[in-house]
């Protein structure tokens, strides 16, 4: 029997597939079954000895009860590895759903399926597709001890997810996870820092995005793609090269960005706003606010930064022409940084309040950028949630 830690989107679609499991969540109270005969059980009802393997939700915390009980926890990706055909990971902090989707965009003719930490489990995934796109994230990493791809691209990898690894040497730890198994014949394409890892993979180690193109012969001014998005694009057409010895730079050109990253609108008074919702931790607001250095910044941040040191990111507003509204449960957090460079800001707390205040000042020579730092649960059921509160408010109040 199969026991399962958690409830969520991963766990569900493995129920649903071998049934006959057994489901412990905090949530459940007493013992019942779900639609498909599952059993739905009370971690305290939880017996080692009942299941042959036990298998967390990707983002389980790591000190509960259930997770010192067991005697055999197995991740979804070694759960499915020997059903996993030829795969790329993608990995990293930021800019992995983005590259993610370019891949799937690619090779979407080529009988490919795409999952992981994008949203599709690996348990709705056909075992006899030409390949598996997996957005991989350092939690699945964490667990994973069999499971290895043919392809790798990662990231940069900045401080993300701390409260959860416990430092940053560990969650980058946990990125670097499957280089140790990756075999000879395998590509991996990691930050330069990485480079002298032990692997058998052929390693290719970049600075940046053109350092990359460069050293892959790809014509990146035949790229549209601007910072942040331009290294996902490099990264994806390096796998296409890697597999199909060409790049159609007119394909990769079509591919449209996701909503709620840099997702750039004007409201009926000409005004700019810009929704970066997905901006969910440090490195991704660098990169927002990067693009907009030069502007007169109206900036929005705050919820549950997760641990992370800002500091970086105050160092970078300090000389920009900025104002801040802050929201969420780190509020307070962000009016002393704020303080400290003397920059001007206003506690909002909640997303509305700082939206009627902004509606106020805002003007056409300025631009308001959603760029949290921070995750959304807090406040909101997700990042969309709050990104789609966010320009409802800016067309509404405009």
């Amino acid at each position: 029997m199969i026991a399962l830690f958690g409830y969520g989107k991963t766990n569900k679609a493995i129920a649903k597939r071998f049934q006959n499991c057994q489901i412990f969540d905090d949530h459940f109270k007493e013992k019942s079954c779900d639609e498909f005969g599952n059993e739905l059980l009370p971690p305290s009802e939880f017996n080692p000895l009942n299941s042959s393997i036990q298998i967390p939700s990707p983002s389980f915390p790591q000190n509960h009860p259930l997770m010192k009980k067991s005697t055999n926890l197995v991740s979804e990706y070694d759960f499915f590895a020997k059903d996993m055909p030829n795969s790329i990971w993608i990995s990293g902090t930021n800019g992995k759903t983005t590259t993610t989707q370019m891949l799937d965009f690619i090779f979407a003719e080529k009988g490919v399926q795409t999952g992981g930490n994008i949203g599709n489990p690996l348990a709705n995934l056909d075992k006899n597709a030409t390949m598996w796109i997996l957005e991989t994230s350092s939690y699945m990493l964490h667990q994973t001890k069999m499971a290895t791809p043919n392809i790798y691209l990662l990231l940069p990898v900045k401080p993300d997810h701390l409260s959860w690894h416990g430092n940053f040497e560990e969650y980058e730890k946990a990125k670097l996870n499957p280089l140790a198994r990756m075999e000879e014949g395998s590509v991996a394409i990691i930050p330069k820092k990485y480079g002298n890892i032990s692997t058998q993979a052929y390693i290719i180690t970049y600075s940046n995005e053109f350092d990359l193109a460069e050293k892959m012969q790809i014509d990146i001014e035949k790229i549209k793609f601007q910072t942040p998005f331009l290294l996902d694009a490099v990264l994806a057409v390096c796998a296409e090269k890697i597999l199909l010895g060409s790049v159609n730079y007119e394909k990769i050109n079509s591919f449209k960005t996701d909503v709620h990253k840099l997702e750039e609108f004007k409201d009926n008074r000409g005004r700019t706003w810009v929704n970066d919702s997905k901006g969910t931790n440090l490195d991704a607001t660098l990169e927002a606010v990067k693009r907009y250095k030069d502007k007169d910044l109206i900036l929005i941040l705050g919820g549950d930064d997760k641990g992370v040191d800002l500091t970086p990111l105050f160092k970078m507003l300090k000389p920009l022409h900025v104002e801040v509204f802050a929201i969420g449960t780190n509020t307070d957090k962000l009016v002393d940084f704020c303080t400290s460079i003397d920059k001007k800001v206003t506690a909002s707390y909640e997303l509305e309040k700082a939206m009627k205040e902004i509606q106020k000042i805002h003007t056409r020579n300025r631009v308001v950028l959603l760029s949290p730092a921070a995750s959304s649960l807090d406040q909101f059921s997700s990042y969309v949630k709050r990104g789609d509160i966010f320009k409802e408010l800016a067309r509404k109040l405009s």
